[in-house]
């Protein structure tokens, strides 16, 4: 990992600690609640793991969190503000793929806003997000192919789509060129069901 990524580990790994601890968690009770293994559950505590974006909501929503609430110092303040190159990287591709998580409101109903590049060939799939998800995006720039539900949508730049995030999905570059979109995802009463198997933005 390299120095953001090892010290975005670090904090996300504190962070679920002082959860824990606070809930008088063990680490076996958190693992099972979170469906995740003892060994990962540590790793990623002490800061060792990138984890992906579905281990991570499993976790949160295991704690009763956001995935935002992971990732992000809190800031009381009625604005937040996250400056060009401050968002969370929560997923990279070794041709330069990425997804940042650039903004996002609180539980019960949470909603982030990613910004997504994704290289020549990536594909990125996600898992159903908790029943009620809804995902919109627009493309800035290069073609993607989004699946949702047994369909296959091309999409070119300005173009946008919305769809329900509870049910599996991806989203790939099938060109020569980056493809640029932004992500809103809205996930309603956060903590209060279960996702289905963990989700992937």
């Amino acid at each position: 990992m390299d120095a953001t990524t090892s010290a975005l580990a670090a904090a996300i790994g504190a962070r679920v600690r002082q959860e824990r601890q606070t809930r008088r968690w063990t680490l076996d009770q958190l693992a099972h609640a979170a469906g995740v293994s003892r060994r990962m559950l540590v790793n990623v505590e002490q800061g060792a793991a990138n984890p992906s974006v579905g281990t991570l909501l499993r976790i949160a929503d295991a704690l009763g969190l956001a995935l935002p609430a992971l990732v992000e110092r809190p800031q009381p303040r009625p604005v937040q503000v996250t400056r060009s190159g401050e968002g969370a990287v929560l997923w990279s591709s070794d041709p330069g793929g990425r997804g940042v998580l650039v903004a996002s409101a609180e539980t019960p109903d949470v909603v982030e806003l990613w910004d997504w590049t994704l290289a020549p060939g990536d594909v990125h799939p996600g898992d159903p997000h908790a029943s009620g998800t809804r995902e919109l995006l627009q493309v800035l720039s290069g073609t993607l192919i989004v699946e949702a539900a047994g369909q296959s949508v091309t999409l070119e730049a300005g173009d946008a789509l919305a769809f329900a995030g509870d049910v599996p999905h991806s989203y790939g570059n099938p060109g020569s060129q980056p493809v640029r979109f932004s992500l809103a995802v809205f996930e309603p009463a956060v903590g209060s069901s279960s996702r289905s198997g963990g989700s992937d933005a």
